[in-house]
């Protein structure tokens, strides 16, 4: 369908910094993405320019570079750290003789190597189809004209027109099969919903390190590397946390500074999974200079996917490369933890997390000593089903004292089941607590 070079492993990158562009790209950041499209890099063409041209993006001065580099280093590709127009990349093929990709096209070329289940494979078709709806090209080649005579009249369309029609057939098919993924998605969510099971999702900048806390959280062996986007397809795990009992736990796709509208919408499907959380984990590379930058940039995308109104904890990590840093909880005003300091490569600081989740999580507590008769062992097998007796103790009278700690949903939920009402249940005053641990 698409009449074009073949993509190399040798590229040349260019990156010009636009003064109209107040936030412009990161040239470093783009060689890590092309490093992890497993393309080498042979040389970088920088340079400057008050806007772009709007034929080739660079001035024909800059173009001419591009060609020499090309030539003298044998490269296959060359890699804009830009967005260009479908127009653009035509131009700079037809020049340069070789293909052209702007900075979505690598992203997207990233996210087709890494998806590994029958979702991510459709989500990055889906988003590969949209970049590549208006930039499909050979026109009228092998046209099947209209003419006239017997034999000679075709369907009526040209190559390009059939190619567009094909094109939005698969987009259509593909859109079909997502719709089912997110009502299943939908489904499980409301179990979890009806089970009361809350959802605690890890965002973050790519290559922030959240895959390796979430091994280290859940004892998985998801994929972690030191690269760019390493996670693609989202992982779920159970988790048992302190006051809380169980949680789910998502491992999701990292965000990057602007990030493809196209890339957004094609992942809908996985990013409600960070909308519906109950707690978002934002994990932060503490040991990266542009920190601040990658997180506002992270702040963005939560807005725009409508998740900006679901509670954060911001997990620095990293704390490792670091000297002088330590594992700690930072609290608000209140009193509420608002931001944990720790390293996912040696499991310092994750102890003080999981109690951060907890704390955030538990809402509001009942802890109680309670006072059970020898025919209320139905309701003793509950509270300890529930995993909510601290201790245990014996009375003189022949009773057993509980300590109970549960949360208040569950506590009025357990009494329900066991047909009894709050005032049922005989609780005990701390020196009766006392006085039993006396007599035991």
């Amino acid at each position: 369908m698409f009449d074009r070079p073949d993509a190399g492993e040798r590229a040349v990158l260019v990156h010009l910094d636009i003064y109209a562009d107040q936030h412009s790209e990161d040239p470093d950041e783009f060689r890590e993405l092309v490093a992890s499209a497993g393309v080498e890099t042979v040389d970088l063409v920088t340079g400057s320019r008050s806007q772009p041209s709007s034929r080739f993006f660079v001035g024909t001065g800059k173009l001419d570079e591009i060609r020499d580099a090309v030539a003298a280093a044998e490269a296959d590709v060359v890699l804009f750290n830009h967005s260009l127009s479908p127009s653009q990349e035509r131009n700079l093929e037809a020049s340069l003789k070789c293909r052209v990709l702007d900075r979505t096209g690598v992203i997207l070329d990233i996210f087709a190597q890494r998806a590994r289940t029958h979702e991510g494979k459709l989500q990055v078709e889906l988003a590969q189809l949209e970049h590549m709806s208006t930039r499909l090209v050979r026109g009228w080649t092998h046209l099947v004209r209209q003419k006239g005579g017997i034999g000679q009249r075709g369907p009526g369309e040209t190559q390009l027109e059939t190619d567009r029609r094909l094109l939005r057939g698969r987009i259509k098919a593909i859109n079909k099969r997502l719709d089912k993924v997110r009502s299943q998605r939908a489904q499980g969510r409301r179990a979890r919903q009806r089970a009361d099971i809350p959802t605690v999702s890890l965002v973050g900048y790519t290559n922030a390190g959240k895959s390796t806390l979430f091994n280290r959280m859940t004892e998985s062996h998801v994929y972690a590397a030191d690269q760019l986007f390493a996670t693609l397809d989202p992982t779920v795990r159970r988790l048992a946390l302190p006051d809380v009992g169980a949680v789910v736990l998502a491992d999701t796709v990292g965000f990057i500074r602007h990030l493809p509208h196209k890339l957004v919408e094609a992942f809908r499907a996985t990013l409600e999974e960070t909308v519906q959380a109950t707690l978002l984990l934002h994990v932060i590379d503490n040991s990266d200079p542009q920190r601040d930058e990658h997180t506002e940039q992270v702040e963005l995308v939560l807005s725009e996917i409508g998740a900006h109104e679901v509670p954060v904890l911001q997990v620095c990590n990293k704390i490792d490369q670091q000297e002088g840093r330590e594992a700690r909880v930072e609290r608000n005003a209140e009193g509420v933890p608002v931001r944990v300091w720790l390293s996912a490569m040696t499991g310092e600081g994750i102890d003080l997390l999981e109690n951060a989740i907890a704390e955030l999580l538990s809402g509001e507590l009942v802890h109680q000593y309670v006072r059970l008769a020898p025919a209320q062992g139905q309701l003793r097998a509950r509270f300890y089903a529930a995993g909510a007796v601290l201790d245990e103790r014996p009375l003189e009278s022949g009773d057993l004292a509980l300590e109970v700690r549960m949360q208040l949903r569950d506590w009025c939920q357990l009494l329900s089941h066991a047909g009894l009402q709050e005032d049922a249940v005989v609780r005990l005053a701390d020196a009766d607590w006392l006085a039993a641990a006396v007599n035991a």
